[in-house]
């Protein structure tokens, strides 16, 4: 199965989050558009180019089901606005549904609460040959746990090592593991909470936290700074897009998602028995 790699593919490495490495957040320009330049018709080709990425995903989701040894985690964060689920529905646009299951992690349950703050994620970690995406996920209880002080710094502190933990374990079992944080900035903030306000189609997604969550913006770069410096390991590295233009943001993920799938050693199963000569009446 051909590649999909062309002469607009997008250099990932600037995106990465290596190993031990501080993704300097502030100093990362969400704004950025890679080789697409938009006053030369960049969102074109970049849109073409999701296209044919997207035709490559879908592809390789059947191959990776039929299969039947692997299985892929995305995990999306991004702050208020990042625009998780545009990412899901434009991403995942022609992929199997029935091989994609997806999860949204809202504000724990008593149920919840009342076991450690993995019970919930693990049972929807993916099952060989699926492809599994948490919007938001395990790693609110180092994010919002901190800023909000639901916890105590001894509590969500020691988090950090038993995530690494937790997703070694499931990388080891054979699961890929693609984490994005979706990188906007205060300004393109404003603009989408605002948008929000003024279309009535919008409205009902605006809620009076969002404007208290803003006002904590630093403190939760700050805490987003720490967890991804803290949790990019070789088995399940992060990677910043920069997310300002959903446009660009959509080919980063595609090509990330492309090329981690393509490095598996996927084949369809050999047929069973001798099939030589059997004609269907």
């Amino acid at each position: 199965m051909a590649n999909a790699r062309d002469d607009n593919a997008v250099p990932l490495e600037p995106y990465r989050v290596a190993p031990g490495e501080a993704p300097a957040l502030p100093e990362r320009d969400a704004g950025n558009t890679g080789p697409f330049d938009p006053d030369q018709d960049g969102k074109k080709l970049s849109k073409h180019r999701s296209r044919t990425l997207r035709k490559r995903l879908a592809a390789l989701q059947r191959l990776l089901y039929a299969d039947g040894r692997y299985s892929v985690l995305v995990v999306l964060q991004a702050m208020d606005t990042g625009g998780k689920d545009s990412t899901i529905r434009r991403v995942f646009r022609g992929v199997n549904p029935q091989g994609v299951d997806v999860t949204s992690f809202k504000a724990p349950t008593p149920e919840e609460l009342a076991h450690d703050f993995l019970w919930r994620v693990h049972r929807h970690a993916p099952a060989a040959g699926r492809i599994a995406i948490f919007n938001r996920s395990h790693y609110e209880d180092v994010l919002v746990a901190r800023v909000e002080k639901l916890v105590p710094e001894a509590v969500w502190r020691p988090r950090y090592d038993t995530i690494c933990e937790f997703e070694s374990a499931l990388a080891h079992r054979g699961t890929l593991i693609c984490k994005f944080f979706l990188h906007i900035d205060a300004e393109e903030q404003k603009k989408r909470l605002q948008e929000r306000l003024d279309d009535p189609d919008k409205r009902w997604k605006f809620d009076a936290s969002d404007l208290r969550d803003r006002a904590l913006w630093d403190d939760y770069i700050q805490a987003y700074e720490e967890a991804l410096t803290r949790t990019s390991t070789d088995r399940a590295e992060w990677t910043v897009v920069p997310a300002n233009h959903k446009w660009f943001r959509d080919v980063v993920v595609l090509e990330t998602l492309v090329a981690t799938v393509e490095s598996l050693p996927l084949r369809y199963p050999p047929r069973t028995g001798d099939l030589e000569g059997i004609v269907v009446e």
